[in-house]
């Protein structure tokens, strides 16, 4: 903004040396040229605070000046103000200030100016005075447009960051619920004969629904906070499958995780995380106790392919299209990759994913 203050600024000095030199030129009375000089150049440097009570002055002041044959310009002074008027004021507004200024300038010119074409200059002083106004009215409305779009775009990214938390709060619960549920039925079929196995069960329980509250309030603190960050921890990303490959073993699902974890782009590393996770939880619930074998591999350096395979009894035909693989689909089509779910000839289910890296 300073810099178009300045630049304001050197309008209005370049309009009252030019005035001060046409008064020099012309017969009108000394005590009118300084003061005349000064109300055509000194408002433009405050235009964009007052741009109505500018446009004004500086059209009064010109048509004075037109009127004592001392403008000898196309009134750019007041075209300057007609643009800022045009800008930064609503039309109800501008619009009448302008309306008015025609014939008062159209009087003045007939006049003060000896040309013979009074009618030809009347027309051509309008229509740059009226076309100044209408290219500042045309970039308001195009700074109207751009905001909205802005605040679209930005309502559309909130939006899309909720959802991705809702999907992330949906793995969190479905996936912890489901080695609680397990580990709690293994504590109370195993309570009276096995107590040791039975407080191991419990003490996995309980270690899994408190990291689950704690990634719990941290989702939802993001949901409730629109106008400040919350504070949060990193998000999960394939540093942090180990973890879970061990919370699942716990639960009685004997995870192999193939080879160790390449290093991935963090928003392709989370959906790897995400989709290993309800791959997991998919065999917690449906088909535990089985073995499942997890495996991230890179193709070309240009995409990451996520196997999960266990040997348990295979998915019901048809496929059941429940929350989480339609969070796998959504996960995988965000990067604009592909998904592959079922169950295998030789038994099993199979769950495929390849990511883009780019």
């Amino acid at each position: 903004m300073s810099l178009l203050h300045a630049a304001d600024g050197l309008a209005a000095l370049a309009a009252v040396v030019v005035y001060l030199y046409f008064a020099s030129k012309s017969t009108a009375p000394q005590w009118a040229e300084l003061q005349l000089a000064l109300l055509i150049g000194v408002p433009l440097a405050v235009r964009r605070q007052w741009p109505l009570a500018v446009f004004v002055v500086v059209v009064l002041a010109q048509n004075v000046a037109t009127v004592l044959q001392i403008t000898l310009e196309m009134y750019l002074p007041s075209a300057y103000a007609a643009y800022t008027l045009g800008l930064l004021v609503p039309r109800r507004r501008s619009l009448p200030v302008l309306v008015g200024a025609l014939p008062v300038t159209a009087v003045a010119l007939v006049i003060g100016q000896p040309w013979p074409d009074d009618v030809g200059l009347v027309g051509a002083i309008s229509v740059i005075l009226v076309a100044s106004w209408a290219l500042g009215r045309a970039n308001r409305v195009n700074r109207a447009h751009r905001a909205r779009a802005e605040r679209e775009r930005a309502e559309r990214t909130v939006e899309a960051e909720r959802r991705r938390i809702a999907r992330e709060l949906h793995d969190v619960v479905a996936h912890s619920l489901s080695l609680i549920a397990v580990k709690t039925g293994t504590a109370n079929h195993v309570c009276a004969d096995l107590p040791e196995v039975a407080r191991e069960a419990l003490v996995v329980a309980e270690r899994t629904s408190r990291d689950t509250l704690v990634e719990m309030r941290r989702l939802l603190g993001v949901l409730r906070d629109e106008d400040h960050a919350a504070e949060r921890a990193p998000m999960p990303g394939p540093a942090d499958l180990p973890a879970l490959v061990g919370a699942a073993r716990e639960a009685g699902v004997d995870v192999e995780l193939s080879g160790p974890v390449p290093e991935l782009p963090d928003a392709v590393g989370r959906a790897v995380y995400r989709l290993v996770q309800e791959s997991i939880t998919n065999v917690v619930k449906h088909a535990a106790p089985a073995s499942c074998r997890v495996s991230i591999t890179v193709v070309d350096g240009a995409a990451v392919v996520v196997e999960v395979v266990d040997d348990g009894p295979g998915a019901p035909d048809p496929l059941p299209q429940g929350h989480g693989l339609v969070g796998m689909r959504e996960r995988v089509a965000v990067h604009e990759g592909s998904l592959e779910v079922g169950n295998r000839p030789e038994g099993g289910f199979r769950v495929r994913a390849e990511v883009p890296l780019g």
